[in-house]
């Protein structure tokens, strides 16, 4: 019996919300809505620690952040390590796989393997280690028009709300890059060995640059307003609000819904792109393509304007909330075409993969494999998530958070507040409950839980309480 492949396609920024799967009003996503009606898709996946690192280090490792020891981006946070005794790729490659990733990995240092037997790297012009040029940037060079550079458009990668199609051709976009080296791989593989091949796009993350034609799906249409909750006006801030990189600020209806048009058209753009890497292993590598799963997902999200907050690392469902879409093989004899809402995370992914493999689950894995889930079963599964981040931005933006994807409860340690969400009535997590006295109840629950996790944790809880966080200086 052969092995099964695996192709695991992450995103890079991706709200949850934005597929056309997901009921979402405007963007479109048909090669994704596709495998979703083929396979799985779920409503309730989260990133625990939604930026970069964090995510990425739990998705290979299978690990909560306790255990990766990583809460965050900036302000003196661990970069992910290359030394970890278990990875997904490290042990696909231990059972036999071809191992391969392509795009963004974020790994430190940029050329660690951690398990794969190759990367084909583009960093989005991030530049960690001394001398290091990322592959993306080496191909560019050769390939430009002459005289052009890659950032001849002016837009930063952290530029929050500027929008704009590039100024290249779409074939030297690194979305199309990603995508055509993947392809190219597939010709260049192991015949002998089933594969792994981990797929990262660098957007949707600003900037917000797709080719014309991709920003163009959406000139003429009405963008969604951003959720704004009753709460926000602590986020309005004028002086926050005027840096090109925000974290948070009120801009123009005009400026927010040109964002958003830029970035709809980024997700657009990746979703061809998948489309031409799933044509090509379905035409060309068929006997391959019949035994094999893909997975679509991303590291974290965008808060694109909700409550006046742009980026990531906030415990909001823009932020928190990813796509989760499995598709299995055509061989594959169980239901198709399913939603599923139990609460998942980034840290699933390796058990889950290492199970349709047929390979141990390393003890670890703090993830639980969803297979079962996938198989029809009931298997016993988490009562909530715990997720945070800690300080990156400002001390506002700090936080905790618990979701059994019904409720949502978020402490702001540094400023010794709470917020509690009804998820199901209120998606868009406008109206705060938690001063509500029917909510009491609940709210004292999810606070309760909160301790418990954090119990072990120095600093955070006293005499069986939350303790509010100093401000640093």
């Amino acid at each position: 019996m052969k092995k099964t492949n695996i192709l695991l396609l992450v995103a890079d920024q991706w709200r949850g919300d934005t597929l056309g799967c997901a009921g979402h009003e405007v963007v479109q996503t048909p090669n994704l809505d596709a495998l979703a009606a083929r396979g799985f898709c779920f409503k309730n996946a989260y990133s625990a620690v939604p930026s970069c690192i964090p995510a990425r280090a739990s998705l290979i490792t299978g690990q909560s952040q306790n255990r990766t020891g990583i809460y965050g981006m900036g302000l003196g946070q661990k970069p992910m390590r290359d030394d970890y005794e278990h990875t997904l790729p490290g042990d696909l490659a231990q059972a036999g796989y071809h191992t391969q990733g392509i795009g963004k990995m974020h790994f430190h240092p940029q050329r660690a393997l951690n398990g794969f037997h190759n990367t084909i790297l583009d960093e989005s012009g991030r530049v960690a280690d001394p001398g290091f040029v990322s592959d993306y940037r080496s191909w560019f060079e050769e390939n430009k028009p002459k005289g052009a550079g890659y950032r001849d458009h002016g837009l930063d990668w952290n530029c929050s709300w500027l929008a704009r199609p590039t100024h290249l051709p779409e074939w030297l976009h690194p979305t199309h890059w990603t995508a055509e080296q993947s392809i190219r791989w597939l010709y260049r593989r192991d015949p002998n060995k089933p594969f792994f091949l981990m797929t990262s796009f660098a957007r949707p993350h600003s900037p917000f640059d797709p080719p014309q034609v991709y920003f163009d799906l959406y000139q003429d249409l009405q963008m969604p307003a951003p959720y704004v909750g009753e709460w926000a006006q602590i986020h309005e801030s004028p002086q926050d609000a005027a840096s090109i990189t925000a974290w948070r600020g009120k801009r123009t209806e005009r400026e927010v819904q040109r964002a958003r048009r830029g970035y709809y058209g980024s997700i657009t753009f990746i979703d061809y792109q998948i489309g031409r890497l799933l044509h090509e292993l379905q035409r060309y590598h068929r006997e391959a393509y019949e035994n094999t799963w893909i997975i679509f997902t991303a590291d974290h999200g965008e808060m694109l304007g909700d409550h006046h907050l742009w980026r990531k690392t906030y415990g909001y469902e823009g932020s928190a909330n990813i796509p989760l879409i499995v598709c299995p093989p055509p061989t594959w004899q169980g239901k198709r075409g399913i939603v599923l809402d139990a609460v998942v995370e980034l840290r699933d992914l390796m058990p889950t993969i290492l199970d349709i493999c047929g390979i141990k689950i390393p003890e670890t894995c703090d993830g639980l494999s969803f297979l079962p889930l996938l198989q029809g079963e009931n298997p016993p599964w988490r009562e909530y998530l715990h997720g945070e981040h800690c300080l990156c931005y400002s001390h506002e933006q700090a936080m905790h958070y618990l979701t059994d994807g019904k409720e949502k409860y978020i402490w702001f340690p540094y400023l010794g507040t709470e917020q509690l969400f009804d998820l199901v009535n209120d998606p868009g997590e406008e109206v705060d409950l938690a001063a509500k006295p029917e909510y009491k109840e609940r709210l004292e629950l999810w606070r309760k839980r909160l301790v418990s996790e954090l119990a072990a944790r120095e600093g955070l809880v006293k005499g069986g309480r939350l303790q509010k966080k100093p401000i640093p200086d």
